[in-house]
């Protein structure tokens, strides 16, 4: 149960991209000579609702798919990971995106997203959005891609002024600059003001802060408002800064890597679990950490979210907390 005193009430709602991951099955070979290929649901916000409800969480999801088969077979997936597909609605006339990828171990997975002429998750208009159900959650996840276009843009923000930072809201920094036509920061720092966490990697957090070295970029993320800068560093682990003064710099797990587009989501469903929790910083980190490098020794990526227990089992071997 969520705690909240409202037995409606999410522990995670996350709002934003999804899709159809076309993953070939056979790693190490370029799309033009692949020849078959699985399907499984994508898109970070919908991975990192699947990665929170494996490991128990009551979640749901804010988005839109075309009103095509694929867009069931979304709808169908989500339900059958335990999210909650009530705000997982069709766009008439716009077809469900698809994303291929290759697969080149250990740190070269291209990604190609077919979203033309235009996403139907970034059709969400702020009056589609339940402000109530939003407020309530106890985490509301968005991402930089939300942030993008309009409609998504408005509604996006409106969610977050919504919360007015209540509970935890953690802004999935989420840079992909195929899906932009215009310079992030204004937005960027708008959605910043009105989170209390920020979650990217190196590249995200110049984006957002226009510093490249971690420490100042989580200073400058904090500056900008948030109380919790989590900088991913790939190979070298993740560094967590929160306005408390606690700091926690966390080693990777040592995982051979079959695909490494999944662990990021794993990471967030994970931090998410582990906040909801009100554990220490550092065994936050460490168990986001663990479910992440899970998830890229796997092929696929939501199929491939950790069970508690199969974190709990990489974390003893690796000696965490």
């Amino acid at each position: 149960m969520t705690g909240t005193g409202d037995p409606f009430a999410f522990d995670l709602i996350t709002m934003g991209r999804i899709g159809v991951d076309l993953y070939p099955l056979t790693t190490g070979v370029p799309l033009a000579e692949a020849e078959t290929f699985g399907k499984f649901l994508g898109g970070s916000p919908a991975n990192v609702a699947v990665a929170a409800a494996r490991l128990g969480r009551r979640v749901a999801v804010i988005t839109r798919t075309g009103a095509d088969p694929f867009g069931g077979y979304l709808r169908s997936e989500l339900r059958g990971f335990g999210v909650d597909d009530r705000w997982a609605t069709e766009v008439p006339g716009l077809p469900t995106p698809i994303t291929f990828c290759e697969i080149f171990p250990p740190d070269r997975f291209p990604l190609y997203f077919y979203r033309l002429p235009k996403a139907p998750d970034l059709e969400i208009a702020p009056d589609e959005v339940d402000l109530e159900a939003v407020r309530a959650a106890r985490v509301f996840w968005m991402t930089g891609t939300g942030l993008s276009e309009e409609p998504s843009r408005a509604a996006t923000l409106a969610a977050l002024e919504a919360r007015a930072r209540t509970g935890t809201t953690v802004f999935d920094l989420d840079w992909r600059p195929m899906l932009w036509r215009e310079k992030p920061g204004p937005y960027y720092e708008r959605a910043l003001a009105w989170a209390t966490v920020a979650v990217g990697n190196a590249e995200e957090c110049e984006i957002a802060t226009g510093e490249s070295d971690p420490y100042a970029a989580a200073r400058a993320l904090l500056a900008a408002g948030v109380e919790l800068a989590v900088v991913k560093r790939g190979p070298e682990g993740v560094l967590a800064v929160h306005r408390d003064g606690t700091v926690a710099e966390v080693p990777p797990v040592a995982v051979q890597v079959v695909n490494g587009l999944g662990a990021g989501d794993a990471f967030g469903g994970a931090l998410c679990h582990g906040l909801l929790a009100g554990w220490p910083v550092e065994r936050v980190m460490r168990y986001a950490n663990a479910a992440g490098a899970i998830v890229a020794s796997r092929l696929a990526c939501s199929t491939a979210m950790p069970f508690s227990h199969e974190v709990e089992e990489v974390l003893g071997r690796a000696g965490g907390v």
